[in-house]
């Protein structure tokens, strides 16, 4: 079974909800513990053995661009792709943008989800399947969360307004070369309609869910993450980040 080596981080928004925190940088550049989202989640991914990168830029780019060259990450290669459009549609677009990245076995996040490197670890050692979403389960879920609905092993639906549900999507994914042939293709076909241009990339993921049966889920359970969304998640964002800077100084 082929690894994914490759990741594919969805950067390109602003993060408008966070201002002022964002009004000159996107959200994947605010700060924790002396590190950027992005930062972070590039180190994490290397450690799991992840050796290429593609950050999707688009609001701010050139400070991402600036981030980028200025880290020190061996083994580690990252490259960025610019999507001109961010400020017009939603992230269904930057994957299309991105889909000549989409080959093969690859990673895809947000670029505001954080996580320690067990969690992209956990996603790489799964099972080989078309497409795997990480989910992550607690006793109650609020209106921003990415609610899931499983069935064993498999997705049945995905979405933040589905009626029924049993856990939440963490904003990680998993590819293999069918997977990825198939995201694409979907994605190509929604970007003719009129509503392409402001649908998530997660309703396709929704709407392949329908269609076949390909998805499956992967639980990380008691593992630390976090997302970037708004000012009340910094105290615990930047809590997550303290702890991991503690854990590598002890080590």
């Amino acid at each position: 079974m082929a690894l994914p080596t490759k990741a594919i981080i969805l950067s390109a928004g602003q993060g408008k909800r966070l201002s002022p925190l964002t009004d000159t940088r996107p959200k994947c550049l605010v700060e924790l513990s002396g590190r950027s989202v992005l930062h972070w989640q590039l180190r994490h991914l290397r450690a799991a053995g992840i050796t290429e990168a593609v950050v999707v830029t688009g609001f701010a780019a050139e400070t991402v661009e600036a981030e980028i060259a200025g880290l020190d990450l061996p083994g580690l290669t990252v490259r960025t792709l610019f999507n001109p459009f961010f400020g017009l549609t939603d992230n269904l677009a930057t994957c299309w943008l991105a889909r000549g990245e989409m080959v093969g076995d690859f990673l895809l996040l947000n670029g505001d989800t954080l996580f320690e490197p067990a969690i992209a670890e956990r996603l790489i050692a799964a099972p080989s399947a078309a497409i795997i979403v990480t989910i992550d389960r607690k006793p109650g879920y609020d209106a921003d969360d990415m609610k899931v609905l499983t069935d064993g092993d498999a997705l049945r639906a995905i979405g933040k307004t589905i009626e029924a549900y049993d856990a939440e999507s963490i904003g990680f994914l998993r590819f293999n070369a069918e997977g990825a042939a198939l995201f694409t293709r979907v994605i190509d076909q929604i970007m003719r309609t009129p509503e392409g241009l402001k649908r998530w990339y997660l309703s396709v993921i929704n709407q392949i869910a329908q269609d076949h049966d390909v998805v499956r889920v992967q639980s990380i359970q008691g593992l630390d993450w976090a997302e970037m969304d708004f000012p009340e998640d910094l105290p615990r964002n930047r809590e997550l980040a303290a702890l991991w800077t503690a854990e590598r100084v002890e080590a």
